[in-house]
């Protein structure tokens, strides 16, 4: 039987063994050290988000005839009550007709009654939030990201205080007070 001889001699008897060729190597400790103190810098120096904080009016208890100079046609009341719902209404409450809503539909209606304003007066929708005793704190958090989503420029008025008993009456024949 045949043999193939596959030594490292290959063929090469009585002469000096060749020496094996070490593979590179490459040290990358120097690469990495430059990869923390690059990411350190930018983390120290960069800026992030700076917290903000929104304008909001409440009315002045210690002054009882404080008033807004704007018409009631360009007010718009939101009533947040339990079980994530809200009663809208444009104007002077009982004069206009409430809509019980949720916090889906209510953009699509703050976008309708600002452009109402917009169009008939070219002055700026007021806001008004009433949070009632159902309210939770994350529903005031929602309806103030609706307003800043929808554009709504002027600070809203937020009145926890003055909910009127025709208001609270609607609330609780709907169930959401």
């Amino acid at each position: 039987m045949a043999e193939l001889d596959t030594s490292a001699k290959n063929g090469r008897q009585g002469k000096k063994p060749r020496t094996k060729k070490a593979l590179p190597k490459v040290d990358l400790t120097a690469m990495v050290d430059l990869a923390f103190l690059l990411i350190t810098f930018f983390m120290l120096t960069t800026t992030l988000n700076k917290p903000t904080a929104l304008d909001i009016v409440k009315p002045d208890s210690s002054d009882p005839t404080a008033t807004v100079d704007r018409k009631a046609s360009e007010t718009m009341t939101i009533l947040l009550g339990k079980n994530d719902k809200l009663v809208a209404y444009m104007g002077v409450p009982g004069k206009t007709t409430p809509q019980v809503q949720t916090f889906q539909q209510i953009r699509k209606t703050i976008l309708n009654n600002k452009a109402k304003v917009q169009q008939a007066t070219g002055r700026n929708l007021v806001m008004i939030i009433k949070p009632t005793s159902g309210a939770v704190y994350k529903n005031l958090v929602d309806i103030m990201d609706e307003l800043n989503i929808t554009g709504i420029v002027t600070a809203p008025a937020i009145d926890d205080v003055h909910i009127l008993d025709a208001e609270k009456e609607f609330m609780k024949s709907r169930g959401i007070l």
